[in-house]
């Protein structure tokens, strides 16, 4: 029997709200309470997932 290497990418979104003075403002209180872990994503923020086939080469071919 064959060994096969397959990638498996979740992807999880979530829109919260953000007061502050500019986009850019808002983008780094977002990212600072992502990192902290004060927004943590979970599987009620599911939205997709793939799976694609690592060939020999490390290259990937969607299935």
């Amino acid at each position: 029997m064959k060994t096969y290497n397959i990638e498996i990418i979740e992807i999880l979104s979530r829109v919260i709200t953000i007061k502050a003075e500019s986009e850019y403002e808002a983008t780094r209180k977002a990212r600072y309470l992502y990192k902290g872990e004060r927004i943590v994503l979970d599987d009620t923020d599911y939205v997709d997932v793939d799976f694609k086939l690592l060939l020999d080469n490390h290259e990937m071919l969607e299935k």
